[in-house]
């Protein structure tokens, strides 16, 4: 019987690893650029740490087997937070943070049966400042990585903006009961049940209403402006959009504003976005984020003053995008040391390394050649674009 991975879980094959290599690598450097430091969170946590006070469902964690309870992470933000308020509690704020590294869901297929997601994250962490200005900057990063990234093949890419507080205006005059139930119809767009739901005709027009201005976040909020009266949120959004939808025209993205919009993860309780780059097949999120400054209550009361944001790429969905020839490295020479039967693989062995020295990629064919145009098609065989031929 061939023993195959766990189920969900990747083989990646060489070509796979260098372009995932190649995408963490740009993504990096622009972090860089904007001041923010690696760090390297565990693969590992407690349950508690991860579950994060119940904003992270147990279902969606893989657990391990342990004399207490652990599992593998199935984001980064959650344990930098954690660090943030113990190791580095005593850093000057903000802190600007970047981290690499692979994540675990635990899911269930359409059949039941159980797997792990395993993927590769990239992104980034701006904690100790609670002001507008914190998300204005994490914006116009997640902007130019996505520039930075050259992902060609796809019809449009849009940057989907959400606020927690916009969804609570929506629902402020129902009860707790059918508070939770409308905004779950409204996160799914559901028009059927809002209109079966038992409340009056003129707020079941109202959402509606501003459920078809979804899109143009100028549009959005007057919208809701006129309907809701002036409000220091509509405001800061405002601002907010002033700056950063000229940076997205810039960059060739539309920028939206759905005020019903919901993160997975219930940590994000203030802006909340994901990136969407629209195939002709179909939509593919690789970039999620948000404010999360309730998350730091979990570390302790003397942490709630804390606050922080951040986003992460997907390098796996990135990858799905970007074809193989857009991170060729057909300009990089590769050399295939080859030598005849009248002479030996010691004296290859030397060559290989003077080629070594120069910096250039060079590897030994171990069985002698009869001719000089026997090694070529070897070379050309083994996707070699440069033949040493000893004679």
């Amino acid at each position: 019987m061939t023993i195959q991975p766990a189920f969900g879980t990747k083989d990646l094959n060489p070509q796979e690893v260098q372009k995932n290599k190649l995408i963490g690598s740009k993504l990096s450097n622009l972090y860089r650029l904007w001041g923010y430091l690696e760090v390297s969170p565990p693969k590992i946590e407690r349950l508690q740490t991860l579950m994060a006070g119940g904003s992270i469902s147990a279902n969606d964690i893989v657990k391990l087997v342990a004399e207490e309870p652990l599992g593998l992470r199935p984001e980064m933000t959650v344990s930098i937070a954690r660090s943030s308020t113990t190791r580095f509690a005593h850093k000057e704020r903000p802190l600007r943070l970047w981290s690499s590294g692979t994540v675990f869901k635990s899911k269930n297929d359409c059949n039941g049966k159980y797997k792990i997601e395993e993927n590769i994250n990239s992104g980034v962490e701006l904690i100790g400042y609670s002001g507008m200005e914190s998300e204005v900057e994490l914006l116009y990063l997640l902007l130019e990585s996505h520039n930075a990234l050259s992902i060609n093949n796809i019809d449009e890419s849009i940057l989907l903006i959400g606020h927690s507080n916009l969804s609570k205006i929506l629902t402020e005059d129902f009860d707790s009961d059918k508070k939770e139930k409308i905004q779950k119809y409204l996160a799914n767009y559901d028009l059927i049940n809002i209109e079966n739901t038992d409340i009056k005709d003129i707020t079941k027009k109202q959402i509606k209403k501003i459920l078809n201005k979804r899109g143009n976040p100028f549009d959005v909020l007057e919208t809701m402006e006129s309907t809701y009266g002036k409000r220091k949120i509509f405001e800061e959004l405002k601002r907010l959009f002033a700056i950063i939808v000229p940076i997205g025209e810039k960059h060739g993205i539309s920028i939206q504003l759905d005020p019903t919009y919901q993160s997975h993860f219930d940590i994000y309780t203030g802006l909340i976005f994901e990136l969407v780059c629209k195939t002709k097949y179909n939509p593919i999120t690789i970039a999620r984020g948000g404010r999360y400054d309730n998350l730091f209550n979990i570390f302790g009361k003397d942490k709630a003053m804390e606050s922080g944001a951040g986003f992460s790429f997907s390098i796996d969905r990135i990858n799905e995008l970007i074809r193989g020839d857009e991170f060729n490295d057909s300009n990089e020479d590769k050399v295939l040391v080859a030598y005849s039967k009248k002479k030996s693989y010691e004296e290859a062995l030397e060559k290989q390394i003077e080629i070594h020295k120069t910096g250039k990629i060079a590897m030994v064919e171990f069985i002698p050649c009869e001719s000089k145009e026997e090694a070529y098609k070897v070379s050309q065989r083994r996707g070699f674009n440069k033949l040493e031929w000893i004679n």
